[in-house]
């Protein structure tokens, strides 16, 4: 038996000790894995649940509802809004917490309707130690059970998994929330997450798979993965990208050549504190022309 079977069968195991469990369903690879394992040891008694706020493209929705179908599991969606939280619309380096809070709370609100104790996550044993991840606090705060963790179940192994079980999201790239678009510090509302899903759903329409279009206050940063960089310059995609995004409220539209980084406009962490955040170099001052 190998290491990777291994973990898999003491995670699935572990999970079948429970009378029921919710799982935190998002549709991404890590929850789709936890969902897949817990249907396997306990069928009917596993249901995933996916929390729909202005934060979820509703494209992940969709995603999230053909996956738990894929899967075969039961799936349930409540509904909430961060934007009613000033903590999250403020933005500062605590949002995710207070993200996972809310979300993690329906959940918890919604297992307890359905008679579940155990609410599970897709958080894996790489996770803790990638760099400043506030939404985790919630998660022990809570006492939600983390399958991955728990079995030492790292990120590669997840998508190992997830190819065992034949999912169709076993290399589906990370899609965090909306939010995770706008820098810290600058408030979080629905105008700003509304024009960041229809940009991202623009340049998603030209075929790139790995990006993100970050709202600098109506400067629009477009990130594309390195290996997809060269189709980002091509003439036509820029003047396309260019009139699309103006269209949408964006005053300024640039290509950021460093390419796509996750959590560029995040705290920064310990092991990542030599690096400077993005949003300091465009709240820097540069002459322009005209000397002003």
């Amino acid at each position: 038996m190998t290491t990777v079977e291994a973990k898999l069968e003491a995670a699935r195991d572990d999970l079948a000790t429970h009378d029921g469990v919710l799982v935190a369903f998002s549709g991404g690879v890590d929850s789709s894995v936890v969902a897949a394992l817990a249907h396997d040891a306990l069928g009917d008694d596993a249901v995933a649940c996916t929390a729909k706020s202005e934060t979820l493209p509703e494209a992940e929705l969709e995603d999230a509802r053909r996956v738990a179908e894929e899967i075969g599991i039961r799936h349930e969606v409540v509904e909430f809004s961060e934007l009613e939280s000033d903590d999250f619309v403020a933005n500062d380096g605590d949002r995710c917490y207070h993200c996972r809070t809310m979300r993690l709370g329906k959940m918890l609100d919604r297992a307890r309707e359905l008679d579940i104790e155990t609410v599970c996550d897709g958080t894996n044993a790489d996770d803790p130690g990638a760099g400043h991840r506030p939404g985790l606090q919630a998660v022990e705060e809570l006492d939600i059970l983390s399958p991955l963790l728990a079995h030492d179940v790292t990120k590669d192994e997840v998508r190992e998994i997830a190819d065992r079980y034949d999912l169709s999201v076993a290399d589906k790239p990370a899609m965090a929330c909306l939010s995770s678009r706008i820098p810290t510090g600058l408030s979080v509302t629905e105008e700003r997450l509304t024009r960041v899903e229809r940009a991202e759903e623009f340049v998603r329409a030209w075929g790139f798979t790995q990006f993100r279009v970050r709202d600098h206050d109506g400067l629009a940063r477009i990130e594309i993965a390195p290996e997809e960089l060269e189709g980002a310059l091509d003439r036509d995609f820029v003047e396309a990208a260019r009139d699309a995004l103006s269209e949408l409220g964006f005053e300024h539209v640039t290509l950021d050549l460093h390419g796509y980084r996750t959590g560029s406009v995040s705290p920064a962490s310990e092991e990542t504190d030599d690096q400077p955040l993005v949003e300091d170099v465009f709240s820097a001052e540069y002459p322009t022309a005209d000397g002003s």
